[in-house]
């Protein structure tokens, strides 16, 4: 395939998420409509909430609109991203690609729990940083409910030098990896590369010696930290969590603060002997860690599967774009190096098609290749949608999903939790068709729980309703009013919510209710648990 063919992806990228000169060119074998995929996500990744119309993706990528139509449609097809009318959000599903790398991490899973037992020890902010590059991008984060409190999120990236963790990973740093940074300052002074960050306000060169030196204080003293370098108020105090078998940086673990709380000084004579003691059991933790225990391999049928989407769409299914980013599932716990015949083995793909898109991703840097020619995920599979839906709550999750209920069966539905009394069932989503009489309940009611059928499938006492997997009201609440509702259960099969369908009981029977109405009130619970299993896999999602 002609490199030429990629150009207009490769000069999509934004500075912080180039390739090195020495990667510049295009390789001959990489999968043009994977790299214009990735572009894409990208670019959704960056922009408010997530959304952007189909014309600003054509402006913000170089694409052709028939190209980003394709991609797009493509993308929805897979469960990324989610077309309404003329914009395109990105789609809960799109996480499983960071939760692969996360999986195979390891880290969040061995020790989230220190960080988030430190935050509530100190009452302030901890998270856990990995190094990407010459940047910082956060894999775990425990934060504080206040006014002033952190906006970052899981896979947001940070200039290294504007961090207190930056230093930390930059004593390992090759010349080559100074090189790099010294070229991504003089391009772009001001961080306007970096989104998660405010762009510098006096960009000078005097940072970067200042960077160097921090980098020097931090090898010596073992910690480092950041006095107000992100915006002013803000301020950190990091220590390395080393490898117990080859003693090189693993993570950073940071303790984040405001200078209303505490100043430099005091997170380092106050805060920071705290924060050694909790790397210290982090670092026994990945001592005595037992051997990972593979996922569930991903399954082996995409080949069919794109293959059918292929025969279904025409030229608007990308087979190559769908394949390509699906490799990357093939990684996760216990699966953190793979061979390419190992991948091959894993995606049911051909060894040629895996060896293309491997590398691509090399090429994109969201793998890298060990000289035994095993292949890993890096920090930047995160820069794929993470950072924005890992903010998510349930009902934003649910209400795409209510949306469509509504559509099909011409009723309003409603999502909504249990309160903390159990008494209430508080209405947190909503979605009503467009006809003169409907059942619109605002967003925030709340109604006795015994009365409503939300209430019923979340009460736990009610042993018929738990049998039968749902439970129907029948005016009740209200003459006239008409409704049937079933749970929506997390991870662990904990009923977290509830979705009911309402209507007047004039327009369907209550056998009709459980004959027409059930299997799709049951298919949309479905897919809103898909949906919150995957984003809540290494993040908290709040349920209003």
């Amino acid at each position: 395939m002609p490199a030429h063919t990629t150009h207009d992806t490769a000069d999509a990228a934004t500075p912080a998420d180039a390739v090195t000169p020495a990667e510049a060119v295009t390789p001959a074998e990489a999968v043009a409509p994977l790299l214009r995929g990735i572009a894409v996500l990208r670019r959704l990744t960056e922009a408010d909430g997530g959304t952007l119309s189909l014309s600003e993706l054509e402006k913000a990528t170089g694409l052709a609109r028939s190209t980003v139509d394709r991609v797009t449609a493509t993308l929805a097809r897979m469960g990324y991203v989610r077309p309404d009318g003329r914009d395109v959000t990105l789609a809960p599903r799109l996480m499983e690609l960071g939760n692969a790398y996360l999986a195979a991490l390891r880290l969040p899973a061995l020790l989230s729990h220190r960080a988030d037992a430190l935050a509530d020890e100190l009452d302030e902010s901890v998270s856990l940083a990995v190094g990407d590059r010459d940047g910082v991008r956060f894999i775990h984060q425990a934060t504080r409910r206040r006014a002033m409190s952190l906006s970052f999120r899981i896979g947001d990236l940070l200039p290294a030098e504007r961090t207190a963790p930056g230093p930390l990973f930059a004593t390992e740093w090759t010349e080559a990896d100074w090189d790099h940074w010294h070229a991504r300052r003089s391009t772009d002074p001001e961080d306007r590369t970096f989104p998660s960050v405010p762009p510098r306000t006096h960009a000078t060169t005097s940072s970067d010696a200042d960077f160097e030196h921090r980098t020097a204080r931090a090898a010596a003293d073992g910690w480092a930290l950041d006095d107000q370098l992100i915006e002013p108020g803000l301020v950190a105090v990091s220590v390395p969590v080393r490898d117990p078998g080859t003693g090189r940086v693993t993570c950073v673990a940071s303790v984040v603060s405001h200078t209303s709380r505490h100043t430099a000084r005091d997170l380092r004579t106050t805060l920071l002997p705290r924060l050694r003691s909790a790397v210290t059991r982090m670092e026994d933790d990945l001592r005595t860690a037992p051997p990972p225990a593979s996922d569930a391999p991903p399954a082996t049928g995409l080949a069919i599967w794109t293959g059918a989407s292929k025969q279904e769409l025409g030229r608007d299914f990308v087979e190559s774009l769908a394949r390509g980013l699906t490799v990357l599932t093939a990684f996760g716990e216990g699966r953190a190096s793979l061979t390419l015949t190992e991948v091959a083995k894993a995606t049911g793909l051909a060894r040629a098609t895996v060896r293309r898109a491997l590398i691509t991703h090399e090429h994109a840097g969201l793998v890298t290749q060990s000289p035994d020619r095993a292949f890993t995920l890096t920090p930047r599979v995160l820069s794929l949608g993470f950072p924005p839906l890992s903010r998510l709550t349930l009902p934003q999750i649910a209400q795409p999903h209510l949306t469509a209920l509504a559509a099909r069966v011409n009723e309003s539905a409603s999502l909504a939790v249990l309160s903390d009394s159990g008494t209430e069932v508080q209405y947190t989503a909503q979605a009503s068709p467009s006809r003169v009489m409907s059942a619109r309940i605002p967003v925030g009611t709340r109604l006795p729980a015994s009365a409503t059928s939300l209430g019923r499938v979340l009460l736990a006492h009610l042993e018929e309703v738990r049998a039968q997997g749902y439970a129907l009201v029948d005016e009740e609440l209200e003459a006239g009013l008409r409704s049937i509702a079933v749970p929506v259960r997390d991870r662990t099969g904990r009923a977290v919510a509830a979705v009911n369908v309402a209507m007047h009981a004039a327009r369907r029977t209550t056998e009709a209710c459980v004959t027409e109405i059930l299997p799709e009130l049951r298919r949309t619970a479905t897919g809103i648990e898909t949906d919150l299993h995957t984003a809540a896999r290494f993040t908290p999602v709040p349920p209003t």
